[in-house]
């Protein structure tokens, strides 16, 4: 029997003190915040269902974060998670833009784009004040964080929301990130394995040859700090939930599971692309946005190599990739995916086309209560 009780880990004890009493969440399972593929209605659909749903807002303007926080409490009563990005926005390099834009010259030439007109434009926003402002009359039970933590006084300002029961949450991607996370004060931290599909959260240190896979990643996590612990990463169906709970997770985190559901706003080329081999194949990428990312293996990955030193810094490269995925669109073309960051994780298998609440359910149904 594949069955975990929450009482079996110290990190899972502390789950029941943290998630469970002050959240009342009834399950252990949080809905990875996945920008670009979904809106409020996949996390409101989450926490109806008794998960913790998560609205990513590192893509939404400030008028678009308050639309979506207004239509998610009208969507549900129940506990949400709001997750942001905090990295340090980029210096544009001109010398590098150029070399990008001539990098991409070929695909813009075959759709008929002028590389001269390509947009500029971080494309993704780091948290600030102004946002914390349009959170503080949300008053979100859950506040996450990408690529470490904010500035010391942001951070000061989001530990001052737990006089209404506020909790902090950030990914590690090693043991270090872990630890540091814990100094700093956050109330559980994230277990990112390299399976995880979007984002590496990786931010003490830029080599990947540092990231381990979600099932030696949490061991490690658990034993070296003392807050809860969050696996995520290729956790795609029941008995990927109880595995990481043998292993001392206090909740699970999962996003490619989800990318099928009806509430998530995948775009029917990226869920073609989930349903057949094509999701077999992922890979570490930095063309999109400048910044290591998983997505399935498209022709922009193969031609010029998932990784490249041509890119430009996170978030700068999403300007000159955004004109070639639109155009590639608009035409109809049958390879329009091929210049769109089709994000999944090593584990595409639990993806199905039922309802969030329905996928919430399958994927606990080997935990006891």
């Amino acid at each position: 029997n594949q069955s975990m009780t929450a009482q079996q880990h110290p990190s899972q004890q502390r789950f029941l003190s943290l998630f469970k009493t002050q959240l009342s969440l009834k399950y252990p399972l949080i809905q990875a915040p996945m920008a670009g593929v979904q809106d409020h209605r996949l996390a409101a659909a989450v926490s109806n269902a008794g998960g913790l749903g998560s609205l990513p807002a590192a893509m939404l303007s400030l008028e678009a974060l308050k639309s979506e926080l207004t239509q998610l409490s009208t969507k549900t009563s129940q506990p949400f998670n709001v997750n942001f990005f905090c990295h340090t926005p980029a210096v544009v390099d001109e010398a590098r833009e150029k070399a990008w834009r001539a990098a991409l010259k070929p695909y813009y030439d075959e759709l008929g784009l002028d590389t001269d007109k390509i947009p500029s434009g971080p494309g993704r926003a780091p948290f600030s004040h102004d946002a914390a402002d349009i959170l503080e009359v949300f008053k979100p039970a859950v506040v996450s964080f990408h690529f470490g933590l904010p500035a010391a006084d942001l951070l000061a300002r989001v530990k001052s929301w737990q006089s209404w029961g506020c909790n902090i949450i950030s990914s590690a991607t090693t043991v270090e990130e872990a630890l540091w996370l814990e100094a700093q004060g956050v109330d559980a931290v994230i277990a990112q394995g390299l399976e995880a599909g979007g984002h590496r959260g990786h931010f003490l240190d830029q080599d990947l040859t540092r990231q381990l896979g979600t099932f030696a990643l949490l061991p490690q996590i658990v034993q070296a700090v003392k807050i809860p612990v969050i696996a995520a990463g290729g956790i795609g169906d029941a008995a990927g939930v109880a595995a990481a709970f043998a292993l001392g997770a206090a909740a699970v985190q999962v996003g490619t599971a989800y990318l099928l559901c009806d509430e998530a706003t995948t775009s029917s080329i990226h869920r073609t692309a989930l349903k057949s081999d094509v999701a077999q194949h992922t890979a570490l990428t930095n063309l999109f946005t400048g910044r290591p990312a998983r997505g399935m293996v498209n022709r922009i990955m193969r031609e010029l190599g998932p990784m490249s030193n041509l890119a430009p810094a996170f978030p700068l490269a999403t300007g000159a990739i955004e004109p070639l995925r639109a155009k590639a669109e608009s035409l109809g073309n049958l390879g329009s995916g091929d210049f769109l960051l089709l994000c999944s994780g090593q584990n595409a298998n639990g993806c199905r086309d039922i309802g969030a609440a329905q996928m919430t359910k399958a994927l606990v149904a080997l935990l006891k209560s």
